[in-house]
């Protein structure tokens, strides 16, 4: 099934993941237990040399913002991450 371009959009990326662990100072094993993914597959997904099911970016994503990690969509300077504020 061909999935529409703004779907995609909203996909996380390998950079964000990366980014993101780096932020909060997680290394790979850690989300990928957290993800209930193989630490292959969070390798993989990072250097952008595998196509993974939406399902896998989804359960990586809910992990880190479950540790903290807000992920910011195309907004014309690419996309991104941040920490989130404390009081939300």
């Amino acid at each position: 099934m061909m999935r529409s371009l703004p779907y995609k959009r909203r996909m996380i990326t390998g950079p964000q993941i990366r980014a993101g662990r780096a932020l909060i100072g997680m290394k790979q094993a850690e989300l990928a237990v957290a993800a209930d993914v193989s630490l292959a597959t969070l390798n993989n997904i990072e250097r952008g040399v595998s196509d993974p099911k939406a399902s896998t970016l989804q359960a990586i994503k809910r992990a880190l913002e479950q540790a903290g990690v807000l992920f910011i969509d195309q907004n014309g300077h690419g996309p991104g991450v941040r920490l989130r504020d404390r009081q939300e």
